[in-house]
This record gives structure tokens, C-alpha cells and sequence, in this order.
């Protein structure tokens, strides 16, 4: 590699600092308590989609492991605190996730995550999309604002219901977009069918917001019991700025024995699909027993977030230097 210089342009890089100054302000006004937490950990993510970075430790341990894992996201540290009794508090940090290199994707990037004590999700989806709004008032825009479900949207845009729908259907929806089916379970149907046909119908100028996903992929979410025709749905909602994914957030879960059943159904299908099976973080599990309070968190993409603000598609273009350059 010989050339030195940045990936992006120098006016990207001050917009980055005016977005940090911008969203510490936001929550400074909001009494929501700034932290840091460790970027190393004796466990990793077993999200069966991500994968962490494992790296090993050369000093002494004292017994403890020398396999540590890069962060994807300071999540289970953040809820440790929650449960310590920090209350309202947010990071602003460098996450890893190895595999993830792209025109979008970066293995090394910026996450905002924060977490409201006694907030449902509904509540922190107002305050994400004004937080999106501060945002882009730094480059002289303003989105206007959709909210809808998971089943209303795809109902809407694709004419399937995705409760109902078999897996056929789903294929079928996606056209022309070829895809091997190998493997893919229905939920990987689903997503196919937002990143490849929903995606990129969205808005440039709207911030939408899709809540009540399926069960299935709650995630760290709770499920809300079905109710007569209304299946049972995950506290979840995703929101995007145009084609571009900004936020994922969650009315967490908070019930440690649930966490550990789904920690577990995650190494099931690692070990069905031969990935390697990070440790369970026991920490968290242990603070979640102990009592994490009712709350609801969110974490947002700071690249995605640049990339919509100056209208590209390149993560290249919001970043210092990019993989390529690093």
C-alpha cells in the first residue's frame, strides 16, 4: 500500500466531530450519564449473524481465560451497570465484528448505544428519531417521520402477510433476486426479502420506523404475547433513514433465565452451521439475576448515520481511513 491518504475527505471528518459534540450535548441536556466499558471480554456474541473478533492474551491471567473477544457492541457491559444501578447512560465507541467488509461495512466502526431505566420501546423510538433529526439539522436537513409494524409493512409493499406466509412465498417475493437457498431458514427469508426488496424502496427524506418484529428474531428483546389473530411479536424496532439500516432498538429482556435459553439456542445453530461458539457471558447472566431494572435500549450505526447525512453509500467516505487503508 503506498497511498497514505485519508478515505475520507477532510470536510466528512470534521462533520464526525461536530455529529460527536452534537450527541453528547443530546444526552448532557437529558442528564444521561456518559460511560466506557471494555472493548476486551472473556465472552463473546453468540448471535449466530455476527461473529467477534477472538484474540489471545500473553500476560498472566491468574486462571482466568486468555481468549478474549473484541466487542460488537458494549451491550452486556452497559446492562451490568443498569443492574449495578448507573441508571440512564449511553457510550459512544469503537465495536469489531469480523467478516463484516464492504461498500457499507467496515470491521471496525463507531456505535452509540443508550439505555432509558423505566422506558418501553415505543418511548425510546421518539427520542432516536430526534436524536436523527439533531443530526441532520448539522447538514441543513430535516426527514419527515413513518412508523408502521413489521406485518403492516411487508402487507403494504409486498402484498404477504409475514406471520402467514410460507417459505415458498417468501422465495417467490423476492423476483429476480437470486439467492441458494441452502441453509436459509425462514427468518433469513424475511431479511432477504427487507435488505433486497424494502431497503431500497425506502425514502431518502423519511426516517421510517418498523416495530413489532417476529418473535423469532427478538433478539434481546421481549415477546409480547399473541392475542386472537395478532401473533406474538418481539419489542423490537429498526429504524432506517432511507435504504440505510440507523438503529436497532429493544424493550430488553430482563428475565436471566429466558437470556440463557436464547444464549443457548444461538450455539445450537452455530454448531449446526460449524461457526465457532464464543462463551456465554456469565457476568451479564449473573446481573440479570440480580436484577436488571425495566428498560429499553437502542443501539445506533455513527458511519450509517454519517452516510446518510452526506448522502452516500460508501462507508469509505465517512471514514478516516477504511479497512483497505488501515
Amino acid at each position: 500500500m503506498t497511498d497514505w491518504h485519508p478515505s475520507a475527505n477532510l470536510d466528512a471528518l470534521r462533520l464526525r466531530a461536530r455529529l460527536y459534540a452534537t450527541i453528547r450535548a443530546f444526552f448532557a441536556e437529558r442528564a444521561v450519564l456518559e460511560v466506557e466499558t471494555p472493548v476486551l471480554s472473556v465472552a463473546g456474541n453468540t448471535d449466530a449473524n455476527i461473529a467477534s473478533f477472538p484474540l489471545e492474551f500473553s500476560g498472566r491471567t491468574d486462571g482466568a481465560p486468555r481468549t478474549r473477544w473484541l466487542r460488537t457492541s458494549p451491550e452486556f457491559p452497559l446492562k451490568r451497570l443498569l443492574a449495578a444501578g448507573v441508571g440512564d447512560c449511553y457510550e459512544l465507541g469503537r465495536v469489531f465484528r469480523d467478516g463484516e467488509a464492504g461498500g457499507r461495512h467496515n470491521p471496525e466502526f463507531t456505535m452509540l448505544e443508550w439505555y432509558r431505566v423505566g422506558w418501553d420501546h415505543h418511548r425510546l423510538i421518539d427520542e432516536t428519531v430526534a436524536l436523527v433529526q439533531a443530526a441532520l439539522a448539522l447538514v441543513g436537513r430535516r426527514a419527515t417521520t413513518a412508523t408502521t409494524t413489521f406485518r403492516e409493512l411487508y402487507r403494504e409493499r409486498l402484498g404477504l402477510d409475514p406471520f402467514a406466509a410460507d417459505d415458498a412465498a417468501l422465495q417467490a417475493a423476492l423476483g429476480d433476486v437470486a439467492i441458494d437457498p441452502h441453509g436459509l431458514t425462514r427468518d433469513d427469508w424475511l431479511d432477504l426479502l427487507m435488505t433486497h426488496r424494502l431497503q431500497p424502496t425506502f425514502d431518502r427524506d423519511t426516517i421510517l420506523v418498523v416495530h413489532d418484529w417476529p418473535a423469532s428474531q427478538c433478539a434481546l428483546a421481549k415477546v409480547r404475547a399473541g392475542q386472537g389473530d395478532a401473533p406474538a411479536v418481539a419489542e423490537r424496532f429498526e429504524l432506517y433513514l432511507g435504504a440505510l439500516e440507523l438503529a436497532n432498538g429493544y424493550h430488553e429482556l430482563t428475565d436471566a433465565a429466558e437470556q440463557r435459553a436464547r444464549f443457548l439456542r444461538d450455539h445450537a445453530l452455530r454448531a449446526d452451521r460449524g461457526a465457532v461458539r464464543p462463551p456465554l457471558d456469565e457476568a451479564l447472566l449473573a446481573a440479570m439475576a440480580a436484577g436488571l431494572p425495566d428498560c429499553a435500549g437502542v443501539a445506533l450505526g455513527v458511519e450509517r448515520l454519517l452516510m446518510a447525512m452526506l448522502g452516500t453509500d460508501r462507508i469509505a467516505d465517512v471514514l478516516a481511513f477504511d479497512f483497505a487503508r488501515a
